[in-house]
């Protein structure tokens, strides 16, 4: 049974989040719970994922940073697909999530 979401965000003052139906998405294989049409960024952090990428030459860790897709810290593959935003790419059920290191290779 996967673990029940906690680390949300409820209330913003400017933000209007609505949540879709909740739904099963992999991240690194385990089963977690988000809502569609959340962006994935959302719902990793609010499974208390932090670090989406490695970077390439330093190995820094990089997570949820801008949130409007103008940076490059949430760069993370998702259906085998690399270089995907997860800030602002759209949460579905069954994405498989993966943790990018470097810039990414295509498959």
């Amino acid at each position: 049974m996967p673990k029940k979401i906690s680390n949300r965000i409820e209330h913003h003052p400017i933000l209007t989040f609505v949540k879709g139906r909740l739904v099963k998405f992999y991240f690194e294989g385990k089963e977690l719970q988000g809502y569609e049409n959340e962006p994935i960024a959302a719902a990793l952090i609010a499974n208390g994922i932090k670090v989406f990428r490695i970077t390439e030459k330093m190995k820094r860790p990089r997570g949820f940073f801008c949130a409007v897709g103008k940076c490059s810290s949430c760069l993370m593959t998702v259906d085998s697909k690399p270089n995907v935003m997860v800030c602002v790419e759209l949460l579905k059920e069954g994405m498989k999530v993966e943790r990018q290191i470097g810039r990414g290779k295509l498959v």
